[in-house]
């Protein structure tokens, strides 16, 4: 019996600083200077021949959640909506999918903490809304978004069926399973993450989400400090992680960087033919889970 022919995608994650480093600056302004920030890793990655690239967390700002400022809710936009409309010409040109994730206006004071996906011709395939939304000191979020409404979306690109998954999210188990059994092959987390209590969880959960799920996990998190807020370094560190729990590339803490793995397709299948854990779940065990009257 011959072998099943490589089925190897090539996959980037991007991790900047905020390059305006002075939040009483104008808020499309400073936009404007994130998303320039990111033109030459996007062309950088086109050119190494990315297929399926990924920002970081409300990748064209700040990460502004740890006020309570409302000036922030101008940096909302629709999703698609002008910043999905430019990266398209990127992911036309480089016939690259582009894994986008801003800041959402679903209408008038109804905002998301969104990530959209941009096939490979440029064709919007639609979005991902952040479920769980911590508010706690320094993370001020549900002063900005809602919980996601739409579920936990796997969309089929050209090279492969992708879902995301955004920062606070990767604490519960529940969306990454529910992202495994919708088909996901590659799960992106975009996240705004800091030096302290979560930096060791950091390497631990995903790559266990990675192995419980059987996929493979791309996780983001931007760099450097940003004020006025100074919650912290966020301390990069973003990799991909297979489905044996192996990391396949990881960037330093520090460095703003474009990490680029190669992850083939065809290791789900082996990993799963040996680990049969969707075969064994026990869905009808596990009713206590939705139940509301269980805490």
């Amino acid at each position: 019996m011959s072998e099943k022919p490589s089925n190897v995608v090539r996959c980037g994650l991007i991790q900047t600083a905020n390059p305006i480093n002075d939040e009483s600056r104008p808020v499309a302004e400073i936009q404007e200077a994130m998303f320039q920030h990111h033109i030459p890793f996007i062309e950088e990655a086109g050119e190494k021949g990315v297929q399926i690239l990924c920002l970081q967390e409300i990748f064209n700002g700040p990460y502004f959640c740890p006020g309570q400022d409302k000036r922030w809710y101008a940096a909302a936009e629709p999703v698609p909506g002008p910043t999905t409309d430019r990266l398209a010409e990127y992911a036309k040109k480089y016939e690259m999918v582009i894994v986008v994730p801003v800041y959402e206006e679903a209408m008038r004071g109804v905002y998301y903490n969104t990530a959209a996906v941009i096939d490979a011709d440029g064709a919007y395939l639609g979005k991902y809304r952040k479920q769980h939304i911590p508010q706690t000191s320094g993370f001020w979020e549900k002063f900005f978004f809602q919980p996601g409404n739409g579920g936990y979306p796997v969309f089929q690109t050209r090279y492969a069926k992708v879902g995301v998954y955004i920062c606070y999210d990767r604490h519960f188990p529940e969306g990454w399973r529910a992202l495994g059994l919708n088909g996901a092959e590659i799960v992106f987390n975009p996240s705004a993450t800091v030096a302290g209590l979560s930096q060791y969880l950091w390497k631990l959960e995903q790559p266990a989400a990675a192995v419980a799920n059987t996929y493979f996990v791309g996780a983001i998190n931007r760099v450097g400090t940003e004020a006025p807020w100074d919650i912290g370094r966020f301390y990069g560190t973003s990799y991909f992680v297979g489905p044996r729990g192996q990391f396949l590339a990881e960037a330093s803490e520090e460095g703003e960087e474009l990490v680029v793995a190669d992850v083939d397709l065809n290791e789900i299948d082996e990993v799963r033919q040996t680990w049969q854990f969707y075969r064994d779940r026990r869905p009808d065990a596990y009713f206590d889970l939705v139940d509301p009257d269980v805490v």
